[in-house]
């Protein structure tokens, strides 16, 4: 009864929680937000609904954290060191559990970039094979890039990689909890990773499931192969409890709403539109006002569109 009276506090506010223009919620903090316990010994740092900014200093993920009884495990580097240190902080204000892990949720800077700071610490970081090899191809771009917009609040920052990874599962049986880390399958980005407590009935989904903004799909994200991940693996989890990767905790029925079927319903847009015979130029502006509420959909809706458009041009 506890956890579901927690969870559903945090769902009522949902709906009116996304607005990138919020200012920050945790000024004392490089943090966007202090962590909320989502359930009881699950906490969450929810990130801004924004792109990464300079005000944010990058903190437009959610970095959450399990207090297992004997240690707590992280879920999520950071997007830079000093947000990585300030959840350390805010973690020690909770617990004096030592972080036993980190586990990052793809190779993304917001998800990696922090963990120059844990490895300081000794900490061991856990990854996918697909999301280490996306640091290893692409992570001197991707600290550069958020060095661009971090400026003096990227100091201490450098490219330390997972220490251990996985490929399919890995259970991790610590103090109170019972924890999978998961790879489902192919969805937004190379080596998504999903952080399931059965006992709980919670996922920590990370980039699988969005809600309150609007999801991007990148050059290399398989639209279709996201869809069949989400219906063959990700949903036959039932999870009660979900903390996307971007937004406040939720449930299954919003992010499903919000992932799953926008991406059915921009898939049909696109089909409807090529069946018309109409090219790119047009596809970019085909119908996505159902969904223009989002946060990011200025930044993200025409490009989505595109790329779907070329995904589904030759199929």
């Amino acid at each position: 009864m506890l956890l579901r009276s927690l969870a559903a506090a945090l769902m009522i506010c949902t709906a009116a929680g996304a607005d990138e223009d919020i200012a920050d919620q945790y000024p004392g903090s490089a943090l966007y937000a202090k962590p909320v316990e989502v359930i009881p010994n699950v906490w969450s740092a929810i990130g801004a609904t924004a792109p990464p900014t300079y005000e944010n200093a990058g903190h437009n993920n959610n970095l959450s954290f399990i207090v297992t009884g004997d240690g707590v495990i992280v879920i999520n580097g950071g997007a830079a060191y000093i947000l990585a240190k300030a959840l350390h902080d805010e973690i020690k204000k909770i617990t004096d559990q030592p972080v036993k892990l980190v586990i990052d949720e793809n190779g993304q800077g917001h998800a990696v970039l922090g963990n120059s700071y844990w490895s300081k610490q000794g900490v061991p970081i856990l990854a996918h094979v697909d999301a280490k090899h996306e640091m290893e191809e692409r992570g001197i771009n991707i600290l550069d890039g958020m060095k661009r917009y971090n400026r003096d609040k990227a100091e201490g920052t450098f490219l330390a990689f997972p220490t251990e990874t996985f490929e399919d599962k890995r259970v991790i049986e610590m103090g109170d909890f019972t924890i999978e880390v998961l790879y489902l399958g192919p969805s937004h980005s190379a080596g998504d990773t999903q952080v399931w407590l059965p006992e709980q009935s919670l996922v920590i989904a990370g980039d699988m499931a969005f809600h309150e903004r609007m999801l991007p799909i990148f050059e290399d994200t398989i639209v279709l192969d996201w869809i069949e991940t989400w219906d063959t693996e990700f949903e036959a989890l039932g999870a009660t409890y979900v903390i996307p990767g971007h937004g406040h905790p939720t449930n299954m029925a919003q992010v499903r709403k919000y992932t799953r079927d926008y991406l059915l319903y921009l898939r049909a847009q696109i089909g409807a539109h090529l069946d018309n015979g109409g090219d790119l130029a047009e596809a970019y502006y085909v119908d996505q006002s159902p969904y223009a509420q989002l946060d990011t959909f200025e930044e993200l809706a025409t490009r989505n569109a595109g790329r779907v458009y070329e995904q589904m041009e030759f199929e």
